[in-house]
């Protein structure tokens, strides 16, 4: 994700008050004086509330309600886990509302990711706490479900591994770039929502049988696009090794 413009920061002199005075002959310009202090000026001190100002923006930057519906999910996972459990994990009415804390921590990883592209929110917090934040409320319904029996411990072991290592790769490989989401990626996390929003409750008859393969398809997803996301690791690695090699080479030369 991206950080927060220059220019919101505190653009350069030249865009918010009159031009400083021209360089003297001979002397190199300053080409970062304009950037690093908003409203400052050669020869002039620099104004104190433009310092305040940018650190303001980078805290709205982290504070936006893209990060906070973040924050929300990462609260809703040991609550969704205490519903899950009430009553022994059978009784329909906890189980109830179990899926509507696990409904709400989903809807809203729709929500700040559309938010955080639309109105420029993302943040580097979002694109590490985001992924983090899914898998952490995934894996504790998918543990519940197959400690209760409901969901074979194979289906949750191969959906958690993908989704551990998928994440641990992607802060391997972050030194080298940031692995954006692809459109399987979101249909995995859409069809797992709902597979396992299916299984949460207590359903039965054909319900109980459409949720089979709606979890079926799901773990395809899971497995498919997990290859993908290796694949993309692997280009991403070796365009970033390049690119240092390059610049090595350029700076012995």
């Amino acid at each position: 994700m991206t950080g927060v413009p220059a220019s919101a920061a505190g653009g350069s002199s030249g865009a918010h008050g009159a031009p400083g005075p021209a360089a003297p002959s001979g002397a190199a310009p300053d080409s970062g004086s304009g950037s690093r202090d908003a409203g400052s000026h050669d020869g002039e001190r620099p104004v104190r509330g433009g310092k305040i100002a940018a650190a303001a923006v980078n805290q709205a930057s982290l504070w936006n309600v893209a990060n906070l519906l973040t924050m929300l999910r990462l609260v809703l996972v040991p609550g969704f886990v205490a519903l899950m459990l009430a009553g022994g994990g059978y009784d329909p009415a906890w189980r109830s509302l179990a899926w509507a804390a696990f409904a709400i921590a989903m809807i809203t990883d729709l929500f700040d990711g559309h938010l955080a592209r639309t109105y420029n929110l993302v943040t580097d917090f979002g694109k590490i706490a985001d992924p983090i934040a899914d898998k952490a409320i995934m894996g504790a319904a998918l543990i519940c479900l197959s400690g209760l029996g409901d969901l074979p411990w194979w289906v949750t072991i191969v959906i958690l591994a993908r989704e551990l290592g998928i994440t641990l790769m992607r802060f391997v490989v972050i030194r080298y770039g940031v692995i954006p989401a692809s459109r399987g990626g979101k249909l995995k996390t859409l069809t797992q929502g709902v597979a396992v929003g299916m299984y949460v409750l207590a359903l039965t008859g054909w319900l109980a049988t459409l949720r089979f393969w709606v979890m079926a398809a799901a773990v395809v997803l899971t497995v498919v696009t997990g290859l993908d996301y290796v694949r993309q690791a692997i280009v991403l690695r070796r365009q970033g090794i390049a690119e240092r090699a390059a610049a090595l080479e350029e700076t012995e030369a």
